[in-house]
């Protein structure tokens, strides 16, 4: 029965039907500004997050921008940072190294492991892998080297410091 009055409303219902004025322009204006706010609120959240989100690698001269994932193990290793730890090589793939403490681990099984991936293995060993191959073992991702063109050979296959920091 949408714009009906019921047939039960007594006569001064009935009667005064339609002639109150209507609260939908005020209630129209203010999901305007309410959703005006939210929209800017949220746009101000994505940028200090896109801000946020980023780190750099340092090996030697050469420098690498990390996209960092969105959760918090990566929330927690940004904590840490500046941060330089002496890497080792395994299996000609990866370098790893025990972090000084332990992170928030939501692991998963990639299947596929890309040159470039940052991931955390256990709670506390932090892994960068310079090639891409298929493994079995479970990570938390914690971010993705954006341009890793040369990274294994920056890297090389010997122990390597290698700095993490946030500028």
């Amino acid at each position: 029965m949408t714009g009906s009055i019921h047939p039960a409303a007594n006569a001064e219902q009935r009667e005064g039907w339609g002639k109150r004025p209507s609260r939908w322009p005020g209630v129209l204006y203010s999901a305007l500004v309410l959703g005006s706010y939210i929209l800017m609120n949220d746009a101000a959240s994505a940028s200090s997050i896109t801000e946020k989100s980023r780190m750099w690698m340092t090996v030697g001269e050469q420098r690498f921008a990390i996209t960092l994932a969105d959760n918090a193990a990566a929330r927690t290793f940004v904590t840490l940072l500046p941060l330089t730890l002496e890497m080792s090589d395994l299996n000609s793939n990866e370098k790893y190294a025990s972090l000084p403490g332990a992170l928030p681990a939501n692991a998963s099984k990639p299947g596929t492991i890309h040159a470039g991936d940052l991931m955390l293995y256990g709670t506390d060993t932090l892994v960068v892998f310079y090639s891409t191959f298929e493994s079995t073992y479970a990570y938390t991702r914690l971010g993705r080297v954006d341009d890793n063109a040369n990274l294994a050979q920056v890297l090389g296959r010997r122990a390597v410091n290698v700095m993490f920091s946030q500028n």
